[in-house]
């Protein structure tokens, strides 16, 4: 799925760090530069600034192909400019926006482009849930929230990890598998199991890197 988010706020970046965990192509964009020039050393996705009630910066961001708009910035008219735009210039299918204000709230309609609209009082779990229309987003937040990384790694004919037994492979402390997903299909990931190519491999760790991960297995 590619998704473009609009505001850098808590919502904004936490709805593009899931999703970025969730393998999900994700453009993330802020006018302000400093926020997005702080959000590069962590995981959300593509940062690009400027102000999303412009056509060519959401164009620029991948409005025209994208398959949902999250539009969670601090301003309801910038959230409901944005929205129209999404809608209405780019067909986007899917468009989330946040309601900062209550009292605007009604405004926050199909007549201007928003499918969903997000209240500010409504749970962080909840607003990621229904912006994304997902249902297994509660697992990855937490997992965020607990400083752990979902690392996925794929086994090819040329990966160390092929032909042996999964517990034959010295996994970085700290980190377990959680499946296999082997011809589409999730596989328990017993020590015995032997690691064939084309497999899947799905960790998680809260100190390992992707490159420790990548040294274990290939």
């Amino acid at each position: 799925m590619k998704v473009v988010v609009a505001g850098a706020g808590r919502l904004g970046t936490k709805i593009a760090q899931v999703l970025v965990a969730a393998h999900h192509h994700v453009t993330l964009l802020d006018n302000d530069e400093e926020r997005v020039a702080q959000l590069r050393h962590q995981t959300a996705g593509h940062l690009i600034t400027g102000d999303a009630c412009e056509p060519t910066v959401l164009e620029h961001a991948g409005a025209r192909t994208a398959d949902l708009v999250v539009v969670a910035t601090g301003q309801d008219d910038t959230n409901l400019v944005a929205s129209l735009l999404a809608k209405r210039h780019f067909s986007v299918p899917r468009v989330a926006a946040r309601v900062n204000d209550d009292e605007n709230a009604w405004l926050f309609d199909r007549s201007w482009g928003v499918d969903i609209a997000l209240p500010t009082a409504a749970p962080l779990v909840s607003l990621i849930e229904e912006a994304t229309g997902a249902t297994d987003t509660v697992a990855l937040l937490r997992l965020s929230k607990a400083g752990v990384d979902v690392i996925e790694t794929a086994i090819t004919a040329r990966s160390r990890a092929a032909g042996q037994e999964l517990s034959d492979i010295p996994l970085p402390e700290g980190t377990i598998v959680a499946t296999i997903i082997r011809d589409g299909q999730p596989t328990p990931p017993s020590p015995n199991l032997l690691l064939q190519q084309g497999d899947e491999v799905l960790l998680v760790s809260h100190r390992a890197s992707e490159r420790e991960i990548h040294a274990a297995f290939q």
